[in-house]
């Protein structure tokens, strides 16, 4: 049946539900084999699909798994996803003010792969932080706090893990039909009926432009919707790192700071306009001035922090480390780069700051690469800043001195300063759900 199949796709015709899900169960069973799937996948990413195929490709891998129930959750659950960007620690930061204002969030996040970080790695970082929990222990913590973040488990979608490390090894990973399915199988079968999606676009990001980045969100709102799923995509800048911190630890920090009330202006404002589509898509309120004035309150009035600190130690995490301004263990190196002129910063590569961490170990080039959580960069200065000659404009932390010179070359070449003054971008790009897609 798979020739039929394949033979179909070349001339362009439109698969049915059944051909789709053939292809998804024979795979993910061992009964097609890596050749054939990979002519499958190279079809899409060359010729693409339409949104009923993309359904019936979302839908095929959901089925190869489990649905968590969240039925035993004595509040709504709402999930939230990025695509993957450098210096993203969102969901250390929203995660405890949504729950602390009244939503659930029962959280599954990955790990980093290139240059974008991972949630996991980061939380991690913390000492004891346990990633796993029992289902029972993951319900009961949302139950009782309102919260639990843990790491992807096999158990759902088992489908797209296998599909996507083929995707990977054959370059078929940047197409928008397989990163909209892949996303969302996950989504929906993690249970949350309200679904708020990140998605980032600009050198930093997979979605390098927003053409592809409008496709993506849309594709991925339908999905949401077709599931019975309250779904909402902000598209979001990416053309320099979120805040100023990138490394696992150093991001950790940035949340807590930012959980006190003092956190970078972009991070902020991010996290507040996600943080109020996510009450939105919950129907909490349908007033993003009232979610906006719900986000601060909680922020303000420390009921946010102290939700943290709650969560971290549930989840088994040293909440001492956060005691008396005190910080996470830091790198054994820390080296200071400045700038060689002066101007203004024009343009911040973020794919290399994001590499550079990635270099002094804080990211990982392979899925089996060990991660160093107190690595990374801090920036100094953002897009728009004056600089003086010798102003510092980032900061190494390292714990490997060979690999300082490679981390240090890759930032200096990702700041472009010059004497022209910059416009201030504008972040939050466009807001995508069923309404307008």
């Amino acid at each position: 049946m798979e020739a039929e199949i394949l033979k179909k796709m070349k001339v362009n015709k439109v698969l049915t539900k059944e051909e789709i899900t053939y292809m998804v169960n024979g795979y993910n069973d061992g009964k097609i084999d890596d050749k054939v799937m990979s002519k499958f996948l190279m079809n899409i990413k060359n010729n693409g699909l339409s949104y009923e195929e993309v359904f019936y490709l979302t839908d095929a891998m959901i089925k190869t798994g489990e649905i968590l129930s969240l039925d035993k959750i004595n509040r709504t659950v709402v999930d939230k996803h990025s695509t993957g960007g450098v210096g993203d620690k969102v969901t250390i930061i929203l995660s405890p003010i949504i729950a602390s204002s009244g939503l659930g969030i029962a959280k599954m996040s990955g790990r980093s792969l290139g240059f974008t970080g991972g949630t996991i790695d980061k939380l991690e970082s913390i000492p004891g932080y346990k990633i796993k929990l029992t289902d029972k222990e993951f319900i009961n913590a949302v139950n009782k706090i309102g919260v639990a973040v843990i790491s992807q488990t096999s158990s759902l979608a088992p489908a797209d893990k296998k599909i996507y490390a083929l995707r990977d090894e054959i370059g078929a990973v940047e197409s928008i039909p397989l990163i909209a399915s892949s996303i969302m199988s996950k989504k929906i079968a993690s249970g949350a009926k309200a679904i708020v999606l990140d998605v980032k676009v600009g050198n930093g990001a997979f979605m390098k432009n927003m053409d592809d980045a409008v496709k993506l969100a849309k594709q991925m709102v339908k999905i949401g919707e077709s599931a019975g799923r309250n779904t909402i995509a902000v598209i979001s800048d990416m053309n320099e790192p979120l805040g100023y911190a990138v490394g696992n630890a150093l991001e950790v920090k940035e949340a807590v700071d930012t959980l006190k009330g003092h956190g970078p202006a972009d991070l902020v404002e991010l996290c507040m306009e996600l943080g109020a589509q996510m009450l939105i898509a919950s129907d909490i309120t349908h007033d993003r001035n009232k979610a906006y004035e719900m986000l601060s309150s909680v922020i303000e009035d420390g009921s946010a922090y102290d939700k943290f600190i709650e969560f971290v130690k549930r989840q088994g995490g040293d909440i001492s480390i956060f005691d008396d301004c005190k910080s996470l263990k830091k790198a054994d190196y820390t080296v200071v780069i400045t700038a060689d002129k002066e101007g203004y910063v024009h343009h911040i590569q973020s794919e290399l700051i994001g590499e550079a961490s990635m270099i002094l170990g804080g990211g990982r080039q392979n899925k089996e690469d060990k991660i160093d959580h107190y690595v990374g960069v801090v920036l100094s200065k953002k897009v728009g800043d004056a600089v003086k000659e010798g102003d510092a404009i980032a900061t190494i932390y390292a714990n490997d001195k060979k690999k300082i010179d490679d981390a240090k070359a890759l930032i200096v070449k990702a700041f472009d300063i010059n004497n022209q003054i910059v416009d201030t971008y504008t972040l939050i790009k466009r807001i995508i759900s069923c309404k307008n897609v």
